[in-house]
């Protein structure tokens, strides 16, 4: 029998959010194919787990994944983990599983952390309905491109975004969608978490010489709906007399 390709979710941050079954999991594989293995590492040192690790990223993949194809139709199951998080939102993997499906093997995930998710929750905007973009181009042409196409968008919006860059964004949001509310999550789940609320040009105006640190989640108010008119007073209408 073929074996199984896991894709396990790792904590964000505090090491205390992995699941029970991750952990079980991780023990029970052939082997993990992570992101990192020096950063997957001390992930495995703390849990006590010594199976063996393979890299798998973007720059291997295309090597890589038949090697992992083969050890899998040969019946030895996988772990594919990011650095972070849940495997491929804004992080390797779509590759493996995209070949693994089409060679039949059975791809089972296992949930836990996300940044963008943890972000949402903590945001104060709607979470009903919401399109995640991850992260923007980094050519200020192409990433106003994109700004614009969401703009008309009702849902919340969230990205990602290097702390380097968060300034600049908000200021594009503003510039393009309007002065929208927004919450920034930093270095969630960690000692420093910080979640920062407010409009775009409001938190501009607080933190633009802020250094912030940390890769941050930018949820972002989707657009406003027009309330429509109370006014109930008869129209002027010529064929009324």
């Amino acid at each position: 029998m073929p074996g199984t390709l896991y894709i396990v979710s790792t904590p964000i941050g505090n090491l205390e959010d992995i699941t029970l079954r991750a952990i079980r999991i991780l023990k029970e594989v052939a082997a993990i194919a992570a992101e990192d293995t020096r950063h997957t590492g001390k992930l495995l040192a703390h849990f006590q787990i010594d199976t063996p690790m393979t890299s798998y990223h973007d720059f291997n993949k295309e090597g890589k994944t038949p090697v992992l194809i083969s050890r899998l139709q040969g019946g030895d199951s996988f772990a594919l983990v990011s650095d972070a998080g849940t495997p491929t939102l804004s992080d390797p993997g779509y590759y493996l599983i995209k070949e693994a499906s089409h060679a039949g093997i059975t791809i089972c995930p296992i949930p836990g952390p996300a940044a963008a998710i943890a972000a949402l929750s903590v945001s104060g905007l709607p979470t009903d309905r919401f399109v995640f973009e991850g992260f923007l181009p980094r050519k200020k042409g192409k990433r106003n491109k994109q700004l614009e196409s969401l703009k008309e968008n009702p849902r919340t919006l969230i990205f990602y975004e290097s702390p380097y860059r968060i300034i600049s964004l908000l200021e594009a949001i503003a510039s393009i969608m309007g002065d929208r509310q927004v919450a920034i999550g930093r270095e969630m789940t960690k000692i420093h978490e910080e979640v920062i609320r407010g409009s775009a040009s409001e938190i501009i105006e607080k933190y633009a010489e802020k250094r912030f640190k940390g890769e941050a989640t930018i949820v972002v108010e989707g657009l406003r709906k027009k309330k429509k008119s109370t006014d109930s007073s008869p129209k002027n209408n010529f064929l009324s007399d």
